[in-house]
């Protein structure tokens, strides 16, 4: 049988050095496109693909765990509290790396790469599945907050067709049958959010389930607060893609003289501090942040001790917490 073809024999055969060959395959800076190409037609001829367990095992160990976050996001400041506190347990540190509207997710990519950690932690991630999958070639990847069937890449997420499903029904129990979900747009989680809310409307034979456009921001949740009021009448119940969009929509709401919850019950998402406050008194869907962060870390850590097995999906189960901004509907509406 055939040695394997090394790095060292498409280094001859495409008359590059080997420290060139290992830049085009792990996908960095320092090569030409020309070179590039001429690396990859040389690995193909040759039957030539990157040992990545090898690659990984090679890596010089920092104890460094890099995070991708989304500033001003709540629940991403909530899981840093909780991935500090892992990685802590772990003995590791954490690198953060933050996105803005003028800092996107491959710039904080690319600097945590720069600083060599060991794995990265992606927090909802954006990125597609094609990137994330050439990531995870090159170094250990998490996403957190966000399911994925990229390869290589482990999954841990709450199983929010489940969250959703119980915000509907706690509506639905309360007497509600006209539900409406202010949905996270094309944000993480929001395809199954939307799909947990239609599954339990359209279960209870209170269908078909209606859904309108939201978004992640408080601007999102306002905008939308803004349609339903003119769209008229006001929907009796509300289900909102997460506690930032919908205390947005409760301070339209109430600026347009409504109440909550005599005139409207609104559930959010996240239990974040701001579902919390007195003013909002928001009933919400718990994401537990310490078992998110907790398999985060450990499935990193895992990944960067053997890359060899699977990539895995951890679901954690989310718990509906009940405060002042549900309630039965009106009668007389």
């Amino acid at each position: 049988m055939d040695a394997r073809p090394t790095m060292t024999d498409v280094a001859e055969r495409a008359g590059v050095s080997r420290a060139l060959v290992s830049i085009v395959f792990r996908d960095v800076p320092g090569a030409s496109e020309q070179t590039r190409a001429r690396v990859k037609a040389a690995a193909a001829e040759l039957g030539y693909a990157p040992d990545r367990r090898a690659r990984l095992l090679s890596r010089r160990r920092t104890r460094v765990l890099g995070v991708t976050f989304a500033l001003g996001h709540e629940f991403h400041a909530d899981l840093l509290a909780g991935l500090y506190r892992a990685a802590a347990a772990h003995d590791h540190e954490l690198a953060l790396s933050g996105t803005t509207g003028d800092r996107d997710e491959d710039e904080a990519v690319a600097d945590l790469l720069a600083l060599r950690c060991d794995a990265l932690l992606l927090l909802g991630s954006a990125l597609g599945e094609p990137a994330l999958a050439r990531l995870a070639a090159t170094v250990p990847v998490v996403a957190v907050a966000r399911g994925t069937r990229a390869a290589g890449v482990d999954v841990v997420r709450t199983d929010d067709v489940a969250g959703a499903a119980l915000a509907a029904r706690h509506l639905l129990d309360l007497g509600h049958a006209r539900l409406v979900h202010v949905d996270g747009g094309a944000a993480a989680g929001a395809d199954e959010r939307r799909r947990g809310f239609a599954t339990a409307v359209d279960g209870a034979g209170r269908g078909p389930a209606v859904t309108t456009g939201g978004g992640l921001t408080e601007d999102d949740g306002a905008a939308a607060a803004g349609r339903l009021l003119a769209e008229g009448p006001l929907p009796t119940g509300l289900v909102v893609f997460n506690d930032q969009s919908a205390v947005g929509l409760m301070d339209v709401l109430q600026q347009a003289g409504r109440r909550w919850p005599e005139d409207v019950s609104v559930v959010g998402y996240d239990d974040s501090p701001v579902a919390r406050s007195r003013w909002a008194r928001l009933t919400t869907v718990r994401q537990d942040v310490d078992a998110l962060a907790r398999l985060a870390v450990l499935r990193a850590v895992e990944r960067v001790e053997d890359p060899a097995p699977p990539a895995r999906e951890d679901l954690v189960a989310p718990s509906l917490v009940v405060r002042g901004s549900t309630g039965p509907p009106d009668p007389s509406r």
